[in-house]
């Protein structure tokens, strides 16, 4: 090992699902993509919300069973490295890394496109908003450097507060504010049109399952949890289960309170979730609401960060990452991988600088939601392989008999998610808009390759570090 540093158990079951929940946030996984689902699918595509929560529920229990077996700080890096090999478990890893740097990014970009109507200014322009952004990431890196405390404090905030918003909200909105017919949850609304399963259903699949990511964010803290093998299996499914539960029913309401479900069909409506709120509630609600998808989307951004911080320490204490040396060392102050999570906060700002274009930027974005299932698909494989050659050995979680065919299921899943999302489905659009995860994922690669190019030989999967073995 790299280091004799070691980080301090500061998080209970409790935390570690603070932070699953407001990673994922019920905020974030319906708002971000409630337009898009209904456009796709229409009302009917309210069902693509308990379908995707169902299969999530599947991965989340295999995943489970992996950090019950190898509780380590890194998550799926480790996982992978372990099941497989250290040339696999780094590439795993790797696109891992790169997919949360881009979440980091993405939403401190979107975030602040919301600041100024919640403000009551002028809409930024794009070099604004990127300088907005950049002002939010050094928010959320100076956060994160302060220590659990901090942490600890704003996400438990966070979570009460979308919590009760969202689930207040949409009581209100269910009994004071109806349009629809609950019959309009089998109906399309004429929504992709002759081609509904392919075009529409599976298209809204395909968003759902990103909002629905992140849960497992939280095996990557692993050892910074007490009794991770015990609390962490439950954690993730007990997160999913609840964001999926809020989202549900977040979703219903919303749809029924729809005003003028046509303009929202046909796309006439920019953002159809607080179209709905303002046209039911008044314009006086519009900024409290903005002020909760601001907060949702903070504390959704500040896990994330504090998610790829630990992968990338985990990678650096094998001395997997350049730099290994500096990145491996721990604060003196909090025992926290601070040298990394002000990395993770650079990387994050050069990305969110480099994609000054909208198109870009969406290219990355498409990029980072198929990187969550190419890396569960990764896991799932090497699951599934040492399973099949009878050298898999189950820890405190499992499913006995039937673990082997809920992690066949989870897998199959995950492929199905990567296939699905980057499948080049005519759109009009440029080239490189169509085929915008295979040159994000690409782009990921590259980068890759040409950071294992500067590692010592004996890191690039030539040899297992000693933090490999610990666990067998």
């Amino acid at each position: 090992m790299n280091t004799t540093e070691h980080l301090k158990r500061e998080f209970r079951a409790r935390d570690a699902f603070v932070i699953a929940f407001v990673f994922i946030s019920p905020i974030v996984a319906l708002y971000g993509v409630f337009g898009l689902v209904l456009q796709a699918a229409g009302p009917a595509g309210w069902w693509a919300f308990a379908i995707v929560l169902i299969l999530q529920l599947l991965l989340a229990a295999t995943l489970g069973v992996l950090v019950s077996r190898w509780p380590f700080e890194g998550g799926s890096y480790q996982w992978a490295r372990r099941l497989v090999g250290p040339a696999y478990g780094w590439a795993t890893g790797w696109i891992y890394v790169w997919t949360l740097i881009i979440v980091v990014a993405s939403g401190a970009f979107f975030l602040a496109g919301f600041l100024p109507s919640l403000l009551g200014i002028a809409p930024f322009s794009v070099g604004e908003q990127t300088v907005v952004a950049l002002a939010v990431l050094a928010f959320i890196t100076v956060l994160n450097v302060l220590g659990p405390a901090a942490l600890k404090i704003f996400t438990r905030f966070s979570l009460a507060c979308e919590a009760i918003g969202s689930v207040g909200l949409a009581t209100v909105l269910l009994i004071w504010h109806r349009e629809q017919p609950l019959s309009v949850l089998t109906t399309t609304g004429g929504a992709s049109s002759g081609h509904y399963l392919w075009g529409g259903f599976i298209v809204a699949i395909g968003m759902v399952g990103y909002s629905f990511a992140g849960f497992e964010s939280v095996c990557s803290m692993a050892e910074e949890i007490k009794n991770p093998e015990k609390h962490l299996p439950k954690v993730m499914i007990g997160a999913v289960m609840a964001i999926g539960v809020v989202v549900l029913y977040s979703s219903l309401a919303l749809i029924l309170a729809i005003p003028d479900l046509p303009a929202v069909l046909a796309g006439q409506v920019a953002d159809p979730a607080a179209d709905t709120i303002v046209a039911a509630l008044g314009e006086g609600f519009a900024k409290p609401f903005l002020a909760l998808v601001v907060l949702g989307f903070l504390a959704s951004i500040l896990a994330a960060q504090t998610s790829v911080s630990r992968v990338a320490w985990s990678f650096a204490r094998d001395g997997s990452l350049p730099g290994s040396g500096s990145l491996s060392k721990l604060s003196g102050r909090h025992g926290t991988p601070a040298r990394a999570i002000v990395t993770i906060g650079v990387a994050a700002g050069v990305v969110t600088v480099l994609a000054f274009s909208d198109r870009v930027y969406a290219t990355l974005v498409s990029a980072a939601t198929t990187g969550f299932f190419i890396t569960m698909s990764l896991v799932a494989a090497g699951l599934i392989t040492r399973m099949a050659r009878g050298t898999w050995r189950d820890g405190p979680f499992t499913f006995g008999t039937l673990t082997p065919l809920v992690a066949v299921v989870a897998g199959a899943w995950a492929a199905f998610q990567v296939i699905n999302i980057a499948w080049p489905r005519a759109t009009g659009e440029p080239w490189y808009v169509t085929w915008a995860v295979v040159v994000g994922v690409a782009a990921i690669a590259v980068l890759g390759v040409v950071a294992r190019f500067f590692l010592p030989k004996h890191t690039a999967g030539q040899s297992e570090p000693e933090s490999i073995l610990i666990a067998d």
